[in-house]
């Protein structure tokens, strides 16, 4: 039997050794497979952390942070593609990284998944959760900060009327109920019409729809400059031009509908700026 002071430096050491484990050193090479993730990622970690950005981080009809992301390498995502950036810490969402499920813990290269969020609350969690990640919790409290600032600019004046609004993504799918496009139409002014159509979730609105009850903004933006989205294909048919005055269409950038995060900063700014527009133009 150990003595008493043998016993004592036991715990003393498996005390020491419990300390060590949770204040591991952050992962030294991220790889982020998710254009949200990326945006993320690149607020909260070191440059010389970031071993590789999602495939559609540097296009700009896709991603919010296209420029910046121009200085990082990027993957398609594929097994060996992640195995050659020698990852300590991966990032993916859920989508389309399935096959990477499996492959990932056999090469002892360590995951974390997010999911889509569905409300402010998800998406700063999101945050909080990719800053302890690397390993820098304190950025990711400074961009929630950010965040919160940006709320409080963007909402409506106490006693300011709302407007109603319906917001067309790509390929035509208006933003419905229970999503984070709505919770932020909401905190700027708008009550999202897609309610009053009965959607329930992310759906196509046929043009049918629109022109029997309209909103009073249809919010809508092309994917890039000459490409016309499917709203602008749309709001072109002559039918539309018998609901204006009725409804306004305000421009909004159509890949600020993609992401929550610091993404949730431009959005805001463009939402409430919509919202300001349309009410000049009605009351006129």
């Amino acid at each position: 039997m150990p003595g008493r002071a043998a016993l004592i430096g036991l715990m003393l050491c498996a005390l020491a050794g419990g300390a060590g484990q949770a204040t591991a050193a952050p992962p030294r090479r991220i790889v982020s497979l998710n254009p949200c993730l990326d945006a993320i990622l690149l607020r909260v970690a070191d440059p010389a952390q970031i071993a590789a950005l999602s495939r559609y981080s540097q296009n700009p009809t896709q991603s919010a942070v296209a420029a910046e992301a121009k200085a990082y390498p990027f993957t398609g995502g594929s097994g060996e593609e992640i195995v050659a950036l020698k990852p300590d810490l991966v990032l993916t969402s859920g989508m389309g990284d399935l096959a990477l499920a499996g492959v990932l813990p056999r090469l002892h290269i360590r995951q974390s998944s997010f999911g889509v969020p569905s409300s402010v609350d998800a998406s700063l969690a999101q945050i909080r959760k990719a800053a302890s990640l690397a390993g820098h919790p304190e950025r990711g409290e400074a961009l929630i900060a950010r965040i919160d600032a940006a709320l409080q600019a963007a909402a409506p004046p106490r006693g300011a009327p709302r407007l109603s609004a319906l917001i067309y993504e790509g390929h035509g799918l208006a933003s419905g109920p229970g999503t984070l496009m709505d919770e932020l139409m909401r905190r700027v002014g708008f009550d999202n019409y897609a309610r009053r159509y009965g959607l329930k979730r992310t759906v196509d609105v046929p043009l049918e729809r629109v022109l029997a009850d309209p909103p009073q903004v249809l919010l809508a933006g092309s994917l890039a400059p000459g490409e016309p989205s499917w709203a602008d294909r749309v709001l072109a048919h002559p039918a539309l031009h018998t609901l204006a005055p009725r409804m306004r269409r305000e421009s909004f950038p159509e890949v600020l509908m993609f992401c929550g995060g610091p993404s949730m900063i431009p959005t805001l700014a463009a939402l409430a700026r919509a919202r300001s527009d349309a009410l000049s133009g009605l009351s006129r």
